[in-house]
């Protein structure tokens, strides 16, 4: 299990275990998360499921690839550690991962 903490809309946090393999994305649509509705259902084909990455772990999920660049486009307010949480997968590497959904979501 890899443990994702998401900073919500609202600023509280909520700390969930996740599957290798599976999305951020995933993991937050079936837990309920505020503000990542995933329209596209992962197939990064919009950008409604944005989060800001914590800086701390930016370098370890890696930046976007060049079809993800230009749905970030479509993305309320981006900031350079702007991801689709739909492109990052779990890992080991990613347990303790931080990310924070903008309130432009919410």
């Amino acid at each position: 299990m890899v443990k994702v903490t998401f900073v919500e809309p609202d600023g509280s946090e909520r700390t969930l275990d996740g599957d290798t393999g599976f999305s951020v994305m995933e993991l937050a649509v079936r837990n309920g998360v505020t503000g990542i509705d995933a329209d596209c259902g992962g197939a990064c084909a919009c950008a409604t499921c944005h989060v800001y990455v914590d800086p701390d772990w930016f370098d370890t999920v890696g930046a976007p690839g060049d079809m993800e660049k230009d749905m970030l486009e479509f993305a309320g307010k981006p900031r350079e550690t702007s991801r689709l949480s739909c492109q990052i997968r779990l890992t080991a590497a990613l347990d303790g991962l931080k990310v924070t959904v903008p309130e432009s979501q919410s």
